[in-house]
């Protein structure tokens, strides 16, 4: 049965990551694998999730099951964290995922389940998202959120998508850190956007995967806060794997804002309906880790304050590329103001390639650099290659 299967193509990224390690090249520069990365170029674990999983390792006295739902402790913890109080706890029904990816999946699933059959979705986007989209049976719609050349956020194109899109429809929004653009939107386009998902009935799905990497903890959601407020219902998948360094963890939740607690039980019964007959239980110790370190002031103030310093150094990292790059593209001078861990740069597949071989500077085709990945003594060097194409 199995010869009628047709080989699929690689993840370009997987393929990306077995070319660098290959490379024998000194001083080679990994701007592609989408994680965090210190001064020494290493993936560090948060002084708070050591301190957890030591006192995790000492007190826990079981590995039973966590059940479809997963950690009832880490989902109220993490919601604090995320919608603070803008909304009442009761209306808002949950489920332990793995990781992110676990709780858009599980999203587009319920989606599907009620009848949804369209997604929106500006482009460029993280390129699983569609993926997961096409996989739990929904139609994307898609428009144009980011023009690279001039490093701009096309808002007149997510307004237009809004305004023409169907009652029902779900819409896709990046709470901050843009993924892989590193756009940001305003307050005012966030009560925009809200004004319009409301008008038009559209149901939006917010992924949140970078709490704090972008302008701080509560800044990087007051525009996901102020939709909830604003829409009657909404889905908001989480991802711990960065804010927190849990990636092989696999540490996520998925929440859905209903318009009522008794609404909130049946999406709460069918978000674990869903989960059991698709991974059943959801891995436990990520969660664990999150929910000692929020469950405990000084851990919680270790883990924010190391975070945060994380934060600046990314910071810092941008101001130095866009000065450098803006000597051959004016426009670039904008990194400097975007958000997160990544942001996309005007080159060809051509220059990409020419880069790698050439400079051994590794990063996807389409031009995105992860800006988490450079050391601080590495910009000069990857500057002078870029401005040199």
């Amino acid at each position: 049965m199995f010869d009628a299967l047709a080989r699929q193509p690689d993840d370009p990224l997987l393929a990306l990551i077995g070319l660098y390690r290959n490379d024998e090249r000194p001083g080679k520069v990994d701007l592609g694998v989408g994680v965090y990365r210190d001064e020494t170029g290493h993936t560090p674990i948060f002084r708070a999730v050591k301190a957890a999983e030591k006192r995790l390792l000492e007190t826990q006295d079981t590995k039973a099951y966590v059940g479809p739902e997963g950690d009832h402790v880490f989902l109220d913890h993490l919601w604090t964290l995320v919608g603070g109080g803008t909304v009442e706890r009761s209306r808002i029904a949950s489920v332990q995922t793995p990781g992110g990816s676990g709780a858009l999946r599980l999203a587009a699933d319920l989606i599907h389940r009620v009848g949804g059959q369209r997604i929106w979705l500006g482009l460029p986007s993280w390129p699983n998202h569609a993926a997961i989209f096409k996989a739990a049976g929904l139609e994307t719609a898609s428009y144009d959120f980011f023009d690279i050349p001039s490093q701009a956020v096309l808002f007149d194109n997510v307004v237009s998508a809004l305004e023409g899109a169907t009652a029902g429809d779900a819409v896709l929004l990046h709470a901050s850190c843009h993924n892989p653009t590193g756009g940001a939107l305003t307050e005012a386009q966030w009560l925009e956007i809200a004004a319009l998902v409301a008008e038009r009935g559209l149901l939006p799905l917010v992924d949140l995967a970078y709490q704090g990497f972008g302008r701080g903890l509560n800044e990087d959601v007051a525009g996901l806060r102020h939709l909830i407020g604003v829409v009657p219902e909404a889905l908001v998948a989480v991802s711990c794997s960065k804010s927190f360094g849990l990636y092989r963890e696999r540490t996520g939740a998925i929440y859905a804002l209903t318009a009522s607690p008794s609404s909130a039980d049946t999406v709460r019964s069918n978000l674990a309906g869903l989960a059991r007959t698709s991974y059943s239980m959801p891995p436990d110790h990520g969660a664990a880790v999150v929910r000692t370190i929020l469950s405990d002031k000084d851990l919680a103030r270790d883990w924010a304050e190391e975070l945060e310093a994380m934060r600046l150094r990314m910071t810092g990292i941008r101001r130095a590329l866009a000065e450098g790059l803006r000597t051959r593209w004016q426009a670039l001078g904008a990194i400097a103001g975007q958000e997160g861990m990544f942001s996309m740069l005007p080159l060809s597949e051509a220059e990409v390639l020419r880069l790698r071989s050439e400079h051994a500077i590794y990063m996807p085709t389409s031009g995105r650099i992860n800006i988490a990945g450079l050391k601080t003594a590495e910009v000069a060097g990857v500057v002078g290659n870029f401005t040199s194409l």
